[in-house]
């Protein structure tokens, strides 16, 4: 019997996917930043396969839709933010004399990923920070920020497993994220963790552009990713049974 499985763009680090797969998900990741072949991971009763494939080909993204004879469960998608975030604003300008285009490009790989979620037709989630996808776009359905799910994260868990010298125990560090959401996606409820004020730690070691502080920055928060699993691998399981 093949297992429902669930799609993840942008994904090089598979953290959103393990409590799928811990379930007994299959799971997909996609991103450029793979290898040429794919990687398959045995997580729990369940797997996360990585895929290279280039995101940035509207072709590419929409021709996942082809999973759905195979029961998509749930998607998530991560598009580069960094033509996009206003925490980047003072270079706006000068990228808009190079390219004047250079927005609207970064805004369709976003929109490309809604698509696809509406294809699907499962419950979506598409991820961003604070950025001029609000306007080039549509207005994001949630908000949150990291330490509001730390306490999804059991005890025994509380470092995080690949970045422990950068990002918090617990997830406890501020960073407000912005969801576009579809399909019957449901909002998590909260469970916050003490946070210190200010800045996190983890903002002021990560400067620069390096692909390694790019990926620590965004990955997704560990204790949120768990929370979204919890609320929505019923209703995921609910949409495929109703097809």
């Amino acid at each position: 019997m093949t297992k429902p499985i669930v799609l993840s763009l942008y994904d090089f680090t598979g953290v959103t996917m393990r409590p799928w797969a811990e379930a007994g998900y299959d799971c997909l990741c996609f991103d450029i930043q793979h290898s040429d072949e794919p990687r398959k991971e045995t997580v729990g009763a369940g797997s996360i396969t990585y895929v290279k494939l280039d995101l940035w080909d509207r072709d590419n993204v929409l021709s996942l839709a082809r999973h759905t004879a195979q029961g998509v469960t749930f998607m998530a998608a991560f598009p580069v933010c960094t033509d996009l975030a206003v925490s980047g604003a003072a270079w706006f300008a000068s990228k808009r004399e190079l390219d004047p285009q250079f927005q609207r490009r970064a805004a369709n790989h976003a929109i490309w990923c809604g698509e696809l979620g509406e294809l699907l037709g499962c419950p979506y989630m598409i991820e961003n920070p604070v950025s001029v996808l609000a306007t080039l776009w549509r207005k994001p359905n949630h908000t949150f920020q990291p330490f509001e799910y730390g306490g999804y994260i059991p005890a025994t868990e509380a470092q995080h497993p690949t970045w422990p010298d950068y990002i918090m125990p617990f997830d406890a560090y501020p960073k407000k994220t912005c969801l576009w959401t579809g399909g019957g996606f449901q909002m998590p409820d909260k469970s916050p963790v003490k946070v210190s004020e200010g800045y996190s730690i983890q903002h002021r070691k990560l400067g620069g552009k390096s692909m390694k502080t790019k990926n620590i920055r965004s990955a997704t928060p560990r204790g949120f990713a768990r929370a979204v699993f919890l609320a929505n691998h019923t209703q995921a399981v609910a949409s495929i049974a109703a097809k």
